[in-house]
């Protein structure tokens, strides 16, 4: 069975990454140097991860509040390996708070925090090469939260860091009960939510990039637009 098609329609937002004026309402959790070269966003961890551990991780989000039923898109470039590279997308709080409500705990860039904590979110990661065994064997995971539950694998054809021609044209799909992801153009995975095994559906939220300390990479390009779905 093929991939359900979509065809995009108005541009909710558009953000090139190319300097620091494009990043200045964005919100860290964690902590990451934050540069620009190339046009091109480059994020890395600030604090040494054989010191910090999974302190050394964090999570960059866009302030933009987005509905469902939106693809996204963005160019990839990655730097230094290795690391791990995650989107997540539907975020808020688990009752329906807004992600940066004062109400919810603070937030500063461990796993558990948005899997197991106080928000829900969909979470994909597309560059797992931080452990031997996922480089040995590499997937894109998606993931669904609260709780920290795999819903759907594929396979992952993006090679090392020094072997990489970038950028990779990243596009991922949320359309009500689905999920799709495909990076230049190539399907990588589909999911479709029956809103009970893994919680109610996940509607619209927040978009926000996670790395896990040393990886480095670039971004670029960002953008959210409608979708419909086709048929």
């Amino acid at each position: 069975m093929g991939f359900y098609e979509f065809k995009q329609g108005e541009c909710l937002y558009a953000n090139r990454l190319s300097c620091e004026a494009d990043i200045k309402d964005w919100h860290i959790e964690g902590k990451a140097k934050q540069s620009f070269s190339d046009n091109r966003l480059h994020l890395e961890n600030e604090l040494d991860p054989e010191i910090h551990g999974d302190n050394a991780h964090w999570v960059l989000w866009c302030p933009q509040e987005f509905p469902d039923r939106v693809c996204i898109t963005w160019d990839f470039y990655p730097l230094k390996e290795p690391g791990l590279c995650m989107i997540f997308f539907g975020a808020k709080g688990r009752n329906g708070e807004d992600l940066f409500d004062a109400k919810l705990p603070k937030r500063e860039g461990k796993y558990p925090e948005y899997h197991s904590g106080a928000i829900n979110a969909l979470h994909l990661s597309y560059f797992r090469h931080k452990w031997k065994e996922e480089r040995a064997f590499r997937t894109c995971n998606l993931r669904k939260s609260h709780g920290f539950h795999l819903v759907a694998q594929g396979a992952d054809p993006l090679p090392p860091a020094e072997d990489a021609v970038s950028p990779y044209k990243m596009k991922l799909i949320k359309h009500e009960e689905v999920v799709q992801f495909s990076i230049n153009d190539l399907p990588i995975l589909e999911w479709e939510d029956d809103g009970e095994a893994f919680g109610p559906f996940i509607q619209g939220g927040k978009i926000g990039l996670r790395q896990m300390a040393p990886m480095k990479a670039a971004y670029a390009n960002l953008a959210v637009h409608e979708v419909f779905r086709k048929g």
